[in-house]
């Protein structure tokens, strides 16, 4: 089975962003704060989910009768990677809000530090 990357550290639990890439041919590698794309947010489970149904033709019936689950059991799993995703979109919108308070004056990069750390440990 494929490992994918972690989400969250392993020490503290706090989300861990990407920071370096490397080229598989020459070797070039890049170091820096790259964006995750808000579905490699998504645990294992749901991102099998969504690849299954997408390779389903987004038809659960089709995805029921290839994986065994009744209609109901894919519905209610698909309504949580919904919200799970509807809420990794809104977290994300609120902290570009936030920045964009910092770029235009409004706050300060302590202040901006501190709403940021206190919406991530709400989560």
């Amino acid at each position: 089975m494929k490992k994918s990357l972690p989400n969250a550290c392993p020490y503290c639990s706090a989300t861990m962003r990407p920071s370096a890439m490397e080229c598989l041919v020459c070797g070039t590698e890049i170091r820096g704060r790259f964006r995750h794309g808000l579905f490699q947010l998504l645990d294992d489970d749901e991102q099998q989910l969504l690849e299954d149904y997408l390779l389903a033709g987004f038809n659960i019936k089709s995805l029921a009768g290839d994986s065994g689950m009744g209609y109901t059991a894919i519905r209610g799993r698909l309504d949580r990677l919904i919200d799970h995703y509807r809420e990794l979109r809104a977290h994300e919108t609120a902290q570009t809000a936030i920045i964009d308070q910092v770029a235009d004056g409004k706050l300060t990069a302590e202040e901006a530090a501190e709403l940021i750390a206190g919406a991530e440990a709400e989560e």
